[in-house]
This record gives structure tokens, C-alpha cells and sequence, in this order.
């Protein structure tokens, strides 16, 4: 888990973890969960795939197909 304090290794799986969390928080990739007031752009590459660019964060996020369709209109 990335937070803005740092990181921690946690033993709960993800599904359970989603279940735990708000609204604000949605699930992007198999083992990626995303703050959504975090997400300062959507990027499309060439190919089509969506990548989230965070306010904190210099890497990029990829968005996996099942979740695609939560950012197009980004």
C-alpha cells in the first residue's frame, strides 16, 4: 500500500481491501486500488491504453480493459 505517509506491506487481499474502503477509492488493475481525488489526468498511448497520472506520484498508473471504461471521458 502507497499512502502519502509512504509505503507498508499489507497481508489483506485486495478484494477484501475495496470492500473496506470509500467510494472515493476505485479498483484500476488487477492488483491496483486508486484514490480517485489522487488522479490529476487519464493518458491514452498509440495503442489505446489508459495510463492514470497521480497529484503525488512521478510514475504513471496502467488501467487495465475491465477498468478502461471508468476513464475515456478523463
Amino acid at each position: 500500500m502507497v499512502t502519502a505517509g509512504g509505503e507498508v506491506l499489507i497481508r489483506t487481499p485486495l478484494k477484501d481491501l475495496a470492500a473496506q474502503l470509500p467510494a472515493a477509492f476505485q479498483q484500476v488493475h488487477r492488483g491496483t486500488i486508486v484514490n480517485l481525488k489522487e488522479v490529476a489526468a487519464a493518458l491514452r498511448d498509440e495503442s489505446g491504453r489508459i495510463s492514470l497520472r497521480l497529484r503525488s506520484r512521478k510514475e504513471t498508473l496502467p488501467v487495465s480493459r475491465v477498468y478502461a471504461e471508468l476513464f475515456r471521458a478523463m
